[in-house]
């Protein structure tokens, strides 16, 4: 049998690849967006406000899963893609039978500990006695299904850097089509309420999985799950989390935010201030979630090449997934700005909750349009593995900018304080990405020369 090798990575041409590779995670993590968008629109439709504001009181635990999630999963591909690149193939697949261990270990340890203290951390997260009990019906039912979340996302970001990114698409699509589908059944035909949209969740995510495991069972793939793969590895274990930790404490940084965000706005707004971030959260993920496609087709195109010392090649998929992103959210500002009840409406038609939605999108967003540049670039750095500096711009928008202002501003502005600290801290964050960039740049410049130098001298 054949084993199949993804090198057209070091060899075909960036523009083609990136479509290739950036295209299918672009419309899978569009309709994953979607999927988000799904349940909260649902929600406020079928159950009703209240409800609809309990929802964005899970989304800190959602981001914390994530977070977790991603140290594992996002840490073990980009490993996987830069050992393909060092044509290391024994060691990909060791990374990945430590990949599934760790997301079964990760994920029911994550499961246990949240349930075990729910009810305290959700009214730590802002909760009141009206929204209390549709954040607990839904994450519950969630967290049983956390294992479950973990393998399937942390196995298809692996699929992708096999060289399989329409299949990785196509898992995505998957789950949102059942999710869809059950969400209606669940809500609106069998009125089961906040937990029928947890059900179709985790069952949409369930069968996803299943997918996703017969993908990388494989065996014509170079890698793929078998025997001897499973023993956990210290190297490699520290190797992924090295990795993963960027998206990790971007994702746990999210988590502490949005604490506190809940929190600033149940003070100075009430429930429907906090319903209506969550409305904006939706509303921002579909921009997010495309840029993040254009990562994910860039990521193993970068750590291909960067692990093969093809640095001219790096420094282009670079550019041009910057220029795309940028489009992506400057297009997104604009529709925010002008179009801004429109878009609340799709998930709500009370008027208080519309106002608070409408005021706080108009000002979260004014400078969503240089937001593609600074998430490209930092999972630039993550993709050839230069955990430090995709770190520090992990921590740079959320940690060092926008926690000072959000305890600061809003005790001056009000719920207006809130919506202002986001945009403020997007500019100051783009700042310093700006700065580390132009560093990496003369870095690859001087790795080039070299290059040209020894080939010269050997020709000569």
């Amino acid at each position: 049998m054949a084993v199949i090798i993804p090198t057209e990575l070091g060899t075909e041409k960036i523009s083609k690849l990136l479509r290739q590779y950036a295209v299918p995670a672009i419309i899978a993590m569009t309709a994953s967006s979607l999927y988000n968008m799904c349940d909260s629109i649902f929600i406020g439709q079928g159950v009703g406000s209240l409800a609809l504001a309990g929802l964005a009181l899970t989304f800190p635990i959602m981001n914390l899963s994530a977070a977790v999630g991603t140290l594992v999963g996002v840490g073990a591909a980009t490993l996987i893609s830069v050992l393909l690149g060092q044509k290391n193939y024994d060691t990909a697949n060791k990374v990945l039978g430590n990949s599934v261990v760790l997301n079964l270990i990760t994920g029911l340890v994550f499961m246990a500990v949240i349930i075990a203290f729910l009810d305290p951390i959700l009214y730590f997260f802002g909760a009141s006695e009206n929204t209390i009990t549709y954040a607990r019906e839904y994450m519950f039912i969630i967290l049983l299904g956390n294992v479950v979340t973990h393998l399937y996302f942390g196995l298809n970001a692996v699929v992708r850097v096999m060289g399989l990114p329409k299949k990785a698409m196509g898992a995505t699509i998957f789950t949102v089509a059942i999710n869809f589908v059950l969400d209606y059944l669940f809500i609106m035909v069998f009125k089961w309420g906040i937990r029928g949209a947890a059900i179709a969740t985790v069952l949409s995510q369930f069968l996803a999985m299943i997918y996703v495991f017969s993908l990388v069972s494989d065996k014509s793939r170079v890698i793929h799950l078998q025997k001897g793969i499973y023993r956990l590895k210290r190297k490699i274990i520290s190797q992924t989390f090295s990795i993963g930790m960027a998206p990790f404490l971007m994702n746990a940084c999210a988590c502490i935010i949005v604490i506190v965000i809940n929190k600033q706005l149940n003070i100075y707004g009430g429930d429907m201030a906090i319903g209506a971030y969550g409305i904006q959260n939706r509303l921002g993920f579909i921009a997010v979630m495309i840029v993040m496609g254009i990562n994910q087709g860039m990521q193993p195109i970068a750590g291909y090449n960067y692990g093969a010392q093809k640095h001219d090649r790096v420094s282009k998929v670079l550019n041009i997934s910057i220029f795309w992103a940028s489009v992506v959210t400057t297009l997104f500002f604009i529709v925010t700005e002008l179009f801004p009840r429109q878009l609340a409406e799709i998930f709500t038609d009370d008027e208080e909750l519309l106002a608070h939605t409408v005021r706080g999108m108009r000002i979260n967003f004014v400078a969503f349009a240089i937001i593609g540049f600074q998430m490209v670039t930092t999972n630039f750095f993550q993709s050839i593995g230069k955990a430090k500096k995709a770190i520090f711009l992990s921590l740079s928008r959320q940690a060092i900018c926008l926690l000072p202002l959000l305890l600061v501003l809003p005790p001056i502005m009000g719920v207006d304080g809130v919506w202002w600290s986001l945009p403020i801290s997007d500019v100051v964050a783009s700042i310093l990405t700006l700065w580390l960039l132009l560093r990496q740049r003369k870095e690859f410049k001087m790795k080039l020369k070299e290059q040209e130098l020894q080939t010269s001298q050997i020709q000569s």
